[in-house]
């Protein structure tokens, strides 16, 4: 077994016990200080791994994440916030956690030591697409059988740990290691770890989005307006792309079916609805594209 660093003692907090309770906090967030400057070290890893999202999901690919405890419930709230923020298909990127959807609540004995459960759960994967394997210390068995299968069939495959001696580091075609150091209570890796992994999904998500098309500028103009404030923001996002006021730009989503990059051709190219549809079409989808192409 490898060593496991996140479950060494920190000693900048063996006495918190002792501590009244600003001073506990102060010491959490002396420790939270630490992570945004490991994962700023990873950078370049997570670049490389963007880029592979990327790459994949432009031939029909998906992001698959897996792992146990709390690095299974990271990838799972990060997946289940694609669609509505980036108008991605329900599929496109999966969370799967060790023992099924009960141990997003519940605690599964067991699941992560399960090499034959990873090597179940990774038959969802194909050679198109990016199985990105989350854990803190980075041994579970499970996550050995999902990365097995995923070689075999020729899986892209990613890790994201915060142990350089971590095994899935040795079985990925490309790791991400975000050292963040002992936890302040010691093992406790939902703390700096999961912090750490939290930043990191983000990044390739938003990333591989951003990539392919699903953004213009730093707006979300592939988002779906399911609800009020989602409804008020895409109003917003025309409003400011195209210049226009918020009554023209709620009456032209109207029109497109609250679809908010047909409704900005509209605007800016005085297009039809179905004519704006055909340049999106033209340019897989890529406003940017389409409005230079216009132009």
């Amino acid at each position: 077994m490898s060593e496991i660093i996140t479950e060494y003692r920190n000693e900048n907090t063996k006495n918190i016990d002792l501590l009244p309770t600003i001073e506990i906090v102060k010491k959490i967030n002396e420790e939270d200080k630490i992570v945004a400057r490991a994962v700023e070290e990873e950078s370049e890893n997570i670049a490389q791994a963007i880029d592979i999202i990327a790459k994949q999901f432009l031939q029909g690919g998906k992001l698959y994440y897996f792992g146990a405890g709390t690095s299974g419930r990271l990838g799972v709230l990060d997946a289940s916030e694609c669609p509505p923020t980036f108008g991605a298909r329900a599929d496109m990127v999966q969370g799967i956690i060790a023992g099924g959807d009960n141990a997003l609540k519940l605690s599964i004995e067991g699941a992560e030591d399960n090499f034959e459960l990873g090597e179940r759960d990774a038959q969802i994967l194909t050679e198109k697409d990016v199985c990105v394997a989350i854990s803190a210390s980075g041994n579970p068995k499970y996550l050995l059988g999902v990365l097995s299968v995923a070689e075999k069939i020729g899986c892209k495959t990613i890790a994201l740990t915060c142990n350089h001696k971590a095994a899935i580091l040795e079985e990925v075609g490309l790791g991400i290691c975000v050292e963040v150091g002992a936890e302040v209570i010691a093992g406790s890796s939902r703390m700096k770890a999961g912090t750490a992994q939290k930043m990191v999904l983000n990044m390739l998500t938003t990333g591989a989005m951003i990539k392919i098309g699903k953004t213009y500028e730093n707006f979300m103009i592939d988002l779906m307006p399911t609800n009020e404030k989602l409804k008020d923001r895409a109003m917003r996002i025309v409003s400011e792309i195209a210049g226009v006021n918020a009554s023209t730009a709620l009456k032209t989503l109207l029109e497109s079916n609250w679809r908010v990059k047909e409704a900005i051709l509209m605007l800016q190219c005085d297009l039809s609805l179905s004519e704006a549809q055909e340049l999106l079409r033209k340019n897989c989808g890529v406003l940017r594209k389409a409005l230079i192409e216009f132009e």
